[in-house]
């Protein structure tokens, strides 16, 4: 049987804490810029924690126990 890899895909766009949170960058940050308050632009520096209900599927495709 060959390796199980890590989803490549999956690996840049979330990190693993030191707990074992998955983080991830949060949405709507890519464009459109101008449109969006300076409060809602500072909000989209911070890294946000994945939703409960997607943990299982990253898990999975980061391979992580």
């Amino acid at each position: 049987m060959p390796k199980m890899k890590t989803h490549k895909g999956a690996k840049k766009r979330f990190k693993v804490t030191a707990t074992g949170k998955i983080m991830r960058r949060p949405t709507m940050r890519s464009h459109n810029l101008e449109h969006k308050s300076s409060k809602k632009k500072r909000k989209f520096s911070h890294e946000v924690g994945l939703a409960p209900s997607d943990y299982k599927t990253l898990k999975q495709l980061l391979r992580i126990k």
